[in-house]
């Protein structure tokens, strides 16, 4: 009888392990290409549209397909935030400056928030809003301190802060607080 138990035993768990390498080798393959990495393990791309649908006729207006209730909506395509309420109205949006290492599609929470600290690429930054890593690279929402002109950034830097004005920083520290979701479209 022993020997049967531990028969069914090793046989429910080499299905178990199969079933979890398929579905990893699953999640593995929905990531777009080009984007260089696999989603961090917040991200959760299920019930988020890729290529939101867009109003073209008002450019600034929410997509469709971006989610409901409290959240921040990040369009990688069009470098806009949209801050939406718990009753799914706007109440900001604005245009950022990207870093050259973009978030995959899907949603996220705010993990972690930073008054003031130095960027990566040397600028100090404030109201620093982080969501989500790709492949060592911090993911997150950032002001520059100066809005004075700069020189160009090091294009050899990998660099995750999306960067806003301060007004717009601003109102993503206010809003988007630990747990708040993002969800990033393309």
């Amino acid at each position: 009888m022993a020997g049967t138990s531990s028969g069914i035993v090793a046989g429910l768990t080499a299905t178990a392990v199969g079933a979890v390498g398929f579905l990893t080798y699953q999640a593995q393959a929905t990531v777009p290409a080009g984007l260089g990495g696999k989603p961090a393990a917040s991200a959760s791309p299920s019930g988020v549209a890729a290529k939101a649908p867009r109003d073209r006729r008002h450019p600034t207006a929410l997509p469709g397909h971006s989610g409901r209730g409290e959240r921040v909506v990040y369009s990688l395509d069009d470098d806009r935030v949209w801050l939406v309420n718990r009753r799914n109205r706007v109440e900001r949006t604005f245009k950022v400056a990207p870093g050259n290492v973009d978030p995959p599609p899907g949603a996220y929470r705010v993990t972690s928030r930073s008054h003031a600290v130095t960027g990566t690429d040397g600028i100090p930054v404030e109201h620093v809003v982080r969501f989500t890593g790709v492949n060592g690279v911090t993911i997150g929402f950032s002001a520059a301190v100066s809005d004075g002109p700069r020189a160009p950034a090091d294009p050899s830097l990998r660099r995750g802060g999306i960067r806003e004005t301060r007004a717009d920083g601003d109102a993503t520290w206010k809003f988007a607080t630990i747990g708040v979701r993002v969800v990033v479209i393309r």
